[in-house]
């Protein structure tokens, strides 16, 4: 099941005319993944210090309608794509109370060691998010 995270809004994070400018929404995508993988158990940090990291390697990102400062945010992510040493999010990022995303994208990561060499994602890593992927399907 995808996972939402919900937030304000920033005043800082539009442009003169109070739209969100399209920067805003990379940090956005972050925290979803970030929430993704906390809901499934797995914290981010904890995979840092074992060694496993998921840099973004290519980000696409489709505006469909502008967001505002003072709305309440929405992005839904979900494992879209799982390899052994590949991984795809989708997002939906959408006006809570909207039906119709604001914005969709992708992020891909290729998981490396922390001397930046590809690697393959542990085993039981690799399990648990093939069942959380299979279980979004």
């Amino acid at each position: 099941m995808p996972v939402i995270s919900r937030f304000p809004v920033r005043y800082a994070e539009t442009d003169q005319m109070g739209v969100v400018h399209h920067a805003a929404y990379v940090p956005w995508l972050e925290q979803g993944r970030v929430d993704w993988l906390a809901e499934l158990g797995v914290s981010y940090a904890e995979l840092e210090r074992s060694g496993v990291y998921f840099p973004v390697v290519g980000l696409e990102l489709a505006y469909r309608r502008a967001l505002r400062f003072g709305d309440t945010v929405g992005v839904e992510t979900r494992l879209s794509e799982l390899a052994s040493r590949l991984l795809v999010f989708a997002y939906r990022v959408f006006r809570e109370g909207d039906a119709e995303p604001a914005a969709t994208g992708r992020s891909v990561h290729v998981p490396q060691d922390a001397a930046g060499r590809v690697r393959r994602l542990p085993e039981d890593l690799y399990e648990r998010l093939k069942a959380a992927a299979e279980r979004e399907t």
